[in-house]
């Protein structure tokens, strides 16, 4: 059998020739993530959401800084040990990955996914150490409430209102080191995602601009592996908030698959949406990092979770997109993550 009928599956999926291990997850978040639901999970929260920096932007890189170091120390590694970076963040030109990461002179491959950068950084860092090319690697990836509603909608000083059906930005880093060495968590493939426009133009409705993305990517992840909704123990979702999942769960039924059952979203999970004021609930890179370094990695750890499809979504705009009347396309990338406690 050829290399390329092994590991190539279905249309758009991808095992790995050799075991790729999730060996640390760390995260960090501001204070109104910390107030929420999963704020006891999480491994860092700082009061101060400019976390001691001048600006929005140097707060974001600081947030990189600190959920890498934190991934490295909890996997006992220093900067020397980890071969490549695979980061990025929302904002323009990636400004809070390339300030916050350089000065750990790690080479460094810088992404743009939007908000699906976690699930891109860790598909691309998959394949890197599945292939052999490395022993160890990072995926990482920021947002930040303000410095994202400064770029992409208003700056905070406006007080603008939000309607209901927007999401509101996490402000958080997750980071994640993948390597050969055998580990509890192991990533056994991925599904990478198509770009999906389906003419949606509101930018305070990002559920539904993604929602697309994730059904068609979703489809495309359980028939590449033969496998059926309740083959996961939990099919997870970015950042779709209230009304992307009911668009998902509406989308996938009419292709005669019913994820209902299995679905979760990180922004839905990171917010109280009546006590917070989190409208949809939450969106950012950050959101789905931070989640599944803090609530589905433990879980994943100890056996509670078996298998999970950890299916970051992204909404594919910018400022002269948006203003220029184009519509806002999504994407969305599929990681398989299984509990490997027995072999390890």
């Amino acid at each position: 059998m050829s290399t390329k009928q092994k590991y190539d599956i279905g249309e758009q999926s991808l095992t790995f020739p050799n075991p790729v291990y999730l060996i640390s997850g760390a995260s960090v978040v501001g204070k109104k993530e910390g107030e929420g639901p999963l704020g006891s999970a999480f491994d860092m929260i700082c009061e101060d959401d400019k976390f001691g920096e001048d600006t929005w932007e140097q707060a974001e890189s600081t947030l990189q800084k600190e959920a890498l170091s934190l991934a490295m120390g909890k996997a006992g590694l220093k900067p020397e040990d980890i071969r490549y970076l695979f980061a990025g963040d929302l904002l323009g030109q990636n400004i809070a990955t390339s300030f916050g990461l350089m000065d750990y002179e790690i080479p460094l491959f810088g992404l743009y996914g939007a908000c699906s950068t976690a699930g891109e950084s860790l598909s691309l860092a998959s394949m890197c150490v599945g292939a052999g090319y490395a022993k160890t690697v990072a995926a990482l990836t920021s947002s930040h409430f303000a410095s994202a509603e400064k770029q992409f909608r208003f700056p905070l000083e406006y007080a603008n209102q939000r309607p209901v059906s927007a999401t509101w930005t996490v402000t958080g880093s997750g980071a994640f080191l993948l390597s050969g060495k055998r580990g509890t968590v192991r990533i056994t493939g991925i599904t990478t995602g198509k770009i999906v426009d389906m003419g949606i133009k509101d930018s305070m409705n990002m559920g539904a601009a993604m929602a697309p993305a994730a059904a068609d990517v979703i489809a495309q992840n359980l028939e590449d592996f033969g496998r059926k909704p309740t083959d996961y123990d939990k099919i997870v979702t970015g950042d779709l908030g209230y009304i992307g999942q009911e668009i998902l769960i509406n989308l996938l039924k009419q292709k005669k698959i019913d994820i209902s059952g299995v679905h979760e979203d990180c922004g839905i999970l990171i917010y109280d949406k009546d006590k917070q004021g989190t409208g949809s609930g939450g969106s950012g890179c950050g959101c789905s990092a931070v989640t599944l370094s803090a609530h589905y990695l433990p879980a994943l750890k100890d056996g509670s979770l078996k298998r999970i499809l950890f299916v970051p979504t992204g909404a594919l705009l910018s400022t002269v997109s948006f203003n220029e009347g184009q519509n806002v396309p999504g994407i969305a990338h599929a990681v398989v993550l299984e509990y490997a406690g027995e072999e390890a």
